[in-house]
């Protein structure tokens, strides 16, 4: 499978935060979801990618060319949909695709038409007229009416009623089906990427943790629950987070097939959320780790 974006050890460094030697891939045909807390670094990385922001070391490619050398052919063929409204909101619909078209060379008219239709926006409409889930709406139909093959969206569903959320994440799985698009996702709410996402990066402190298909996050990671005497310092390296109270503990497992050696039927075994992941990652850590 193809990677439409590698990041090869990518350093950014602020006063207060740094993205360290941070690397992934993104394949072609997938929705590729990126998860971290607020402040983690998804931010600052969809920046790096945009070049919105340089890179201070490493290497950043976008189908398979630098993302700074060949900025311009890159950005063709990216659709970039925002967490917030970015438009003029005193221009209607037709009157702001007219701006956003005039940037594309491959500008597809019947696409932007056809979009508007599927998602019943109003061309006439004053933008400022629109819901929060409307103007996202808009904001993807714009996105995928360039022909582009990689759709970047940085929060789109923050904010957003869980029946409007649901919706954008429909349009999102029928755009992977249905045309040979890419969309990279970055979001805090995990629960909607277990709708729709095929791989997961997760970010935190501005380090990789993990980058994988979803199917090897859940082979990958289990959450063990058992009694107090069970732990001790063996078995506790087996927890990446762990809680403990007076009739037992919570472990998030790393190893979910060591875990399973090692405790047998001693303990109760459960499939995590990306919710969880997180929060035994981080708030429950073990050793920084």
């Amino acid at each position: 499978m193809e990677d439409v974006v590698v990041f090869d050890r990518v350093c950014k460094r602020y006063k207060d935060f740094q993205l360290d030697n941070v690397s992934f891939a993104v394949k072609r045909g997938f929705i590729h979801g990126f998860i971290g807390q607020n402040g983690a670094g998804k931010t600052t990385t969809i920046k790096l990618l945009m070049n919105l922001v340089r890179r201070d070391s490493g290497t950043i490619r976008v189908f398979g060319l630098d993302n700074l050398e060949h900025e311009r052919a890159v950005k063709q063929r990216i659709g970039f949909v925002y967490a917030d409204s970015h438009f003029y909101e005193d221009l209607t619909l037709e009157a702001m695709k007219r701006v956003v078209a005039s940037f594309y060379e491959g500008w597809d008219e019947d696409a932007y038409r056809r979009y508007l239709r599927q998602f019943d926006l109003p061309p006439n409409k004053k933008i400022k007229q629109l819901s929060r889930g409307m103007k996202m709406k808009y904001a993807i139909a714009l996105a995928l009416s360039h022909n582009a093959d990689l759709i970047v969206m940085d929060e789109p569903t923050s904010g957003l009623d869980p029946v409007v959320r649901r919706e954008i994440l429909d349009i999102l799985r029928d755009v992977i089906q249905q045309e040979d698009k890419t969309v990279f996702f970055s979001t805090h709410i995990t629960s909607d990427l277990e709708h729709v996402a095929d791989y997961i990066t997760f970010i935190h402190d501005g380090r990789i943790r993990f980058s994988l298909s979803r199917d090897e996050v859940y082979d990958k990671y289990v959450l063990v629950k058992g009694g107090p005497e069970l732990l001790d310092q063996d078995t506790r390296q087996l927890f990446v987070g762990l809680r403990e109270h007076a009739y037992g503990f919570e472990g998030l497992a790393v190893d979910s097939h060591r875990a399973r050696h090692w405790f047998g039927n001693q303990v109760v075994y459960e499939k995590p959320s990306l919710e969880d992941i997180m929060v035994y990652t981080i708030k429950h850590s073990i050793g920084g780790r």
